[in-house]
């Protein structure tokens, strides 16, 4: 039950988040590793079952366990509740409870009602959670974070598009080719806006924005050629899909 046990978690089951961390000082493998171990189990509880009540009884776990950490006072057991609790305030553990809550959506086959919609389930699970890293790492400009989170959020979506489509989800409230290079180039622009104000973010907070580092290389692939989502054909596993990103991260510069 400590941060060491979430890394190792963290490395099985979300491996760009742990490249982005294991460099980092430990202070902020403290807080991060606990963190993106949670995101992780939240992420996975609305599809380890083709049951909505048990998905649902699974999700309220955690919400019950975010609750005793925002109590402050005892606190479950648990490999990744523990570690998170010595690093999570009230204030967190709520903004991580509006995570869990907008993953209802994996729950069910319901599409989006609107881009809204689908712009508040992003930011409710890429915004919240990297906001939340941010800020118990020494904090920034709130609107940057939440830019640059909806960029990897969505790239990471457009990743996941065809798994989605094959399980009977309709994941883009409007698939059109058009439609998609829209999102995408907003998207970038976020991005571009986020790294502009690279000096909004405090110094120690720095790993905890890290993630973003591939998102740029999968929005430029989207804007190019739109389709290749749904086709399934966003590289980012070759080598030299990651080069760019990696450079970007060693240098600091995420």
């Amino acid at each position: 039950m400590s941060w060491q046990r979430c890394a190792e978690l963290v490395e099985r089951g979300d491996l760009d988040r742990f490249i982005t961390t294991y460099r980092a000082a430990e202070p902020a493998k403290r807080v991060l590793f606990p963190l993106y171990a949670f995101n992780l189990e939240v992420a996975r509880a609305p599809w380890v079952t083709q049951e909505a009540h048990i998905a649902e009884m699974r999700l309220q776990w955690w919400r019950d366990a975010l609750g005793e950490i925002a109590a402050g006072g005892q606190v479950r057991r648990h490999e990744v509740v523990t570690p998170l609790s010595e690093v999570l305030d009230a204030d967190g553990a709520a903004l991580l409870d509006k995570l869990i809550a907008a993953r209802r959506w994996d729950i069910y086959r319901d599409t989006f009602e609107n881009e809204a919609h689908f712009q508040e389930y992003l930011d409710a699970t890429s915004g919240h959670l990297m906001w939340t890293g941010v800020r118990l790492l020494g904090g920034g400009s709130e609107e940057v974070v939440r830019d640059a989170a909806f960029a990897i959020g969505l790239a990471k979506w457009f990743l996941a598009v065809p798994e989605l489509e094959a399980q009977g989800r309709k994941p883009l409230v409007d698939g059109r080719a058009e439609a998609v290079q829209a999102l995408a180039e907003d998207a970038r622009n976020r991005l571009t806006r986020a790294r502009s104000n690279r000096k909004a973010i405090a110094p120690a907070a720095i790993p905890a924005m890290m993630p973003v580092w591939q998102a740029g290389h999968i929005l430029r692939q989207v804007i190019k050629n739109p389709r290749a989502v749904g086709e399934g054909r966003l590289v980012v596993d070759g080598p030299m899909a990651r080069l760019p990103g990696l450079l970007r991260m060693m240098s600091g510069r995420w």
